[in-house]
């Protein structure tokens, strides 16, 4: 087995990009396989689960399969594109400097598979009441298609579950949900001279904005919740286009927007109110159309209660109050395969998603010394299981 660091190095090596567009899209079996290989030679039993002929998840269990109520330590394995004009270093080569490690994929999220394995190499299958199980997953920076799988599976993986996002070490036991739509107005094309002889979706535009604006209002009057630090659900005008020439009435106008929602507040019913607003908007006017378009199937919210044991066991491990993030991740999924879910990794995601990506060193410590704790708890300590 190789160091910690030669582990990260080799992660990083291996580019994972996923995106949702395919000229940047890439594989991830090279990294689910390196994964593979490291894990099997400690003794883990490997599945690898296909989800495409070029994606992969890899599920890797330590102990006997059938005492799946142990722990899950869960991470994906592909990373955002990259502005390679932007780096100082090579995003694909770790670089040691001033006490970080640069590179692709250092905080957000390759390196705590090497962590995980440094921790997870110190016990061996008889050594575990109960099963340990490591997760990686495939395009969770764009689809989420890999712990979609596991969710259409319906795979028992474990009782507990730690994903190891960068949150600095402190848990995470909530964050808000995304929602991405597309909101289309079309209208009529007509010389400018004569607003008569056309509609302009512009002025449509400008009539659905209006309304969208006041929903938040109304959403954020309605919904509060004190633990975000942004405590309120909310909605960005993300983008907006619209016409070709200044002499031509508009035909066509788009405005995407982002919606967070907070924990509660359901996907479902957020986007029937959606529609609900802006389908009587442009109803004054026939030659006015209005088309709501999600541009992915919606990310929920998560909230594991705050009593729950996995929560308590990480706050007293840390130090830390768990705590609330408005960015996204595989949680809620992970939830709904019954797995009391804590989000909890080293690194900060003021590190994430931006150029020159870095891991602190003095993070990787700790946290294999955190990993152990979490392994002993909920794998080790708990009375023998029974065979099923």
């Amino acid at each position: 087995m190789p160091a910690v660091l030669d582990m990260m190095r080799e992660l990083i090596a291996r580019p994972s990009v996923s995106c949702t567009d395919p000229s940047f899209d890439q594989s991830n079996l090279a990294v689910v396989y390196l994964l593979a290989d490291w894990l099997d030679a400690l003794g883990f039993a490997i599945d690898i689960d296909p989800i495409c002929e070029r994606k992969a998840n890899l599920i890797a269990t330590l102990g006997n399969p059938a005492c799946r109520n142990g722990l899950v330590l869960s991470g994906h394995t592909d990373t955002v594109p990259y502005d390679a004009g932007q780096w100082t270093f090579d995003p694909f080569k770790l670089t040691e400097r001033d006490q970080r490690l640069y590179g692709l994929g250092s905080a957000d999220m390759k390196s705590f598979f090497a962590l995980v394995i440094e921790a997870a190499r110190h016990y061996a299958a008889r050594d575990l009441q109960q099963s340990l199980v490591i997760l990686a997953t495939a395009d969770e920076e764009s689809s989420m298609s890999g712990v979609k799988r596991l969710l259409k599976e319906g795979m028992k993986l474990g009782r507990y579950a730690v994903i190891g996002e960068p949150t600095d070490l402190k848990p995470i036991r909530m964050h808000k949900g995304v929602m991405l739509e597309a909101i289309r107005v079309r209208g009529h094309a007509g010389h400018s001279s004569d607003p008569a002889l056309g509609a302009n979706a512009i002025e449509g535009m400008h009539a659905v904005l209006t309304e969208l604006i006041a929903w938040r209002a109304e959403l954020q009057a309605k919904y509060r919740h004190s633990a975000f630090k942004v405590a309120v659900p909310t909605l960005n005008l993300g983008s907006i286009h619209g016409g070709d020439n200044p002499n031509r009435i508009c035909a066509e106008c788009e405005t995407q927007i982002d919606i967070r929602p907070l924990p509660g507040m359901d996907l479902a019913e957020l986007q029937h109110s959606l529609l609900q607003r802006l389908l009587p908007v442009l109803a004054d006017d026939p030659r006015l159309s209005l088309q709501v378009v999600p541009l992915f199937e919606g990310l929920p919210a998560f909230e594991t209660p705050a009593e729950a044991e996995i929560v308590k066991s990480c706050e007293r491990l840390t130090g830390h109050a768990a705590g609330a993030v408005a960015f996204g991740t595989e949680a809620p999924f992970l939830s709904r395969l019954g797995l009391d879910t804590i989000v909890m990794g080293p690194g900060s995601i003021e590190q994430a998603h931006q150029p020159d990506e870095y891991l602190a060193l003095d993070q990787i410590q700790p946290t294999i010394a955190l990993l152990r704790k979490l392994i002993e708890r909920y794998c080790v300590e708990p009375v023998p299981c029974r065979q099923l």
